[in-house]
């Protein structure tokens, strides 16, 4: 069998400058400062589904979002990816959504922040050249990181 149950989700860095934007996140599955996004609608173009959910959890628009990294992880069936974007083009005020509020946070500072457990090694994914893709794996019931 060619196919497998897949989820397709986005996220996008947003900075300007050293600054990050990112979202404390109020869901239980996924808590602590983290990039904002979420998942591509049926049917919906993967470019389309970063500037939709930018604008719904941030209030901004944001402009040429790039491609910039994968990120994945298995789930029941099949697996989870997450097309990772940045950008540093946008227009509109910052809000917050019930998702979490928005705080723009200087690069050298997160460390004094509770970000979500895996937000540097997607950061690393995201900004540096060399790297693609992050999976997480399962080795002898063991969650593994692994950044290509």
């Amino acid at each position: 069998m060619r196919t497998e149950n897949i989820e397709l989700t986005v996220l996008c860095l947003v900075h300007r400058g050293e600054e990050l934007l990112l979202q404390n996140r109020v869901k239980q599955d996924w808590q602590g400062y983290a990039m904002p996004g979420g998942h591509v609608e049926p049917g919906e173009f993967i470019v389309e589904a970063v500037i939709r959910e930018m604008q719904e959890e941030t209030g901004l628009h944001i402009l040429n979002p790039k491609l910039c990294g994968v990120k994945q992880f298995p789930i029941d069936g099949g697996r989870y990816l997450v097309f990772l974007f940045e950008t540093e083009e946008f227009t509109g005020e910052l809000t917050g959504s019930e998702e979490g509020e928005m705080t723009w946070i200087p690069r050298n500072r997160l460390h004094e922040y509770k970000t979500v457990d895996d937000l540097q090694q997607m950061l690393d994914v995201m900004l540096k050249p060399e790297l693609t893709e992050f999976q997480y794996i399962i080795e002898d019931g063991n969650w593994l990181v692994k950044l290509f």
